[in-house]
């Protein structure tokens, strides 16, 4: 079974509601969740917030917090996951916003990626460094990161 199957069975056998907030992506964590049949019992919501103003608009991004940290940050991370979660009322909300490239911005390295992962317990978030392995391998390691940390919730609400 594939990881999007199991994000999908085990948040319908616990009885979750699941929304995404991506940004380097553009989407891709909502696709392959959507790919899997039985997604519509168990995904709410997704959006794809690449500007800092859509992420200010429709997930509550703080401007104080783009300008104090960047929006590739794990701070920005964690008010993408945690609006995604409020708006959409989900259960669990994963957020991505990364630089995958092709090069750098001044200050943070191409392969950084940030993500965010909003539970009724609270966010975690996450920094991960894929390196400069190219657009698209980067772009699809966060993705399928994402559903990991998606899975791991998930098993986490259950044990509760």
């Amino acid at each position: 079974m594939g990881d999007t199957a199991r994000l999908v069975n085990g948040a319908r056998e616990a009885g979750l509601r699941v929304a995404t907030a991506e940004s380097c992506t553009g989407g891709m964590v909502a696709a392959a969740i959507t790919e899997t049949p039985g997604a519509s019992n168990v995904f709410d919501w997704g959006v794809v917030t690449y500007s800092n103003e859509a992420k200010m608009a429709l997930l509550g991004v703080s401007a104080a917090t783009l300008e104090a940290h960047g929006a590739v940050s794990v701070e920005v991370a964690q008010e993408m996951a945690e609006g995604a979660r409020e708006r959409s009322g989900a259960d669990i909300a994963v957020s991505i916003t990364g630089i995958a490239g092709p090069g750098a911005s001044e200050h943070k390295p191409e392969g950084r990626v940030c993500f965010g992962v909003a539970t009724a317990a609270g966010c975690e978030t996450e920094l991960v460094e894929f390196g400069a392995r190219g657009r698209d391998t980067v772009r699809s390691l966060a993705r399928d990161h994402a559903v990991a940390l998606v899975i791991g919730a998930i098993k986490a609400q259950g044990r509760s």
